[in-house]
């Protein structure tokens, strides 16, 4: 038995009370319905959206013969079920951050965020040019799965908190949501980590089930409404500097379509991450300002927090060396972190201090 048809087994159980509701891709006159499902509540600002426009344009750019069906998380399957679904072809394909599916492999790291990793420009490079793409194609083919970016937050606030956080020991025993590889860092500072779903986080906090959360930043933060619960909150986190979001497709459903339909979702793919990086920053400082006129308290971290963090995440990326996939795709990245990151400082980074200097800004 192959892998995947060895995954499709050993995933039937645990989806079959989807499966009456998820059905295979429908044709009808040499068209198709494909299910889209997503690890995001319907409405949640950005993320959700980002789902939606990959299925509006799939279907528009098909002139119809791909008719993609959107449904939300908890609409057919939760939002931690959606890997599972999709790779056991219940679903046709997924939107979602891939953090949430470590427990599959730990090189799914690499393909969402990992902390003090890439932003948006460098994980672009990284992805279409130095090797990313076919690292991506290698891991998720495991599974049965083809994945594409399809979207990017930017970088993400550092939190809300019911406390200041002065030092290190402030994460001692600290109720805190925050998913992937950052929430592992915050554990070994001594944080009581939770990973929740989007849509579950405001009720969390509220009823105090958690300490405090990050989300994604001012504008999706003020839609979700964690202001009205706490009102510090520290604008720069180590965790997702440029967290990536991928339509990750069942490798068979993609493989029945034909070439023209497979370059469309390629090329929409690819459209979704500028749209969605952009929709986020156009909203961020208008909300931040709002937030601000609204009693939120802006921080920062100390460096003493931030020192605590790197030495956290160093080992926290270490850990899962023994894995040759992971060793591989790991070794790849940093390098081309690395040599991004070293341009990016001696230009857009020299420009833009001496830009905002010479601007007032």
């Amino acid at each position: 038995m192959d892998r995947r048809s060895f995954l499709r087994a050993t995933t039937a159980g645990g989806a079959a009370a989807a499966a009456s509701t998820l059905a295979a891709p429908a044709y009808a006159q040499g068209k198709r319905t494909l299910t889209l499902v997503t690890t995001w509540g319907r409405g949640l600002a950005g993320v959700h959206d980002s789902a939606q426009y990959c299925a509006d344009q799939i279907t528009a750019a098909t002139d119809g013969q791909l008719t993609v069906d959107l449904k939300a998380a908890g609409e057919l399957v939760g939002a931690f079920e959606v890997f599972d679904a999709v790779s056991a072809g219940q679903a046709d394909m997924y939107h979602g951050v891939d953090y949430y599916f470590l427990g599959q492999h730990p090189a799914i790291s690499f393909f969402s965020q990992i902390p003090f990793g890439m932003t948006f420009m460098e994980y672009a490079n990284w992805i279409y040019h130095e090797g990313g793409a076919e690292l991506s194609e290698e891991l998720y083919s495991i599974f049965g799965l083809k994945a594409f970016p399809a979207g990017n937050t930017g970088p993400q606030s550092g939190g809300w908190f019911s406390k200041e956080i002065n030092s290190p020991e402030d994460f001692q025993g600290l109720k805190f949501r925050m998913p992937g590889q950052g929430g592992q860092v915050l554990g070994k500072l001594g944080a009581s980590v939770q990973n929740l779903p989007g849509a579950e986080v405001y009720q969390a906090l509220s009823s105090g089930a958690i300490d405090g959360t990050e989300w994604i930043g001012p504008w999706a933060d003020e839609k979700a409404g964690f202001q009205e619960i706490t009102k510090i909150y520290y604008t720069g986190g180590f965790h997702e500097p440029g967290p990536n979001l991928n339509l990750t497709m069942n490798l068979d459903t993609y493989e029945s379509l034909t070439a023209g339909q497979q370059e469309i979702i390629n090329q929409v793919t690819r459209a979704a991450n500028i749209w969605s990086m952009s929709l986020f920053m156009a909203n961020n400082s208008a909300a931040l300002q709002r937030l601000q006129a609204g009693g939120v308290k802006l921080m920062e971290f100390p460096d003493s927090v931030w020192d605590a963090f790197g030495a956290a995440a160093t080992e926290v990326a270490e850990e899962p060396m023994g894995d040759e996939l992971y060793a591989r795709c790991h070794a790849s990245y940093m390098d081309s972190l690395k040599s991004s990151a070293q341009w990016i400082a001696r230009s857009e980074g020299t420009f833009t201090t001496q830009r905002n200097r010479v601007m007032g800004i």
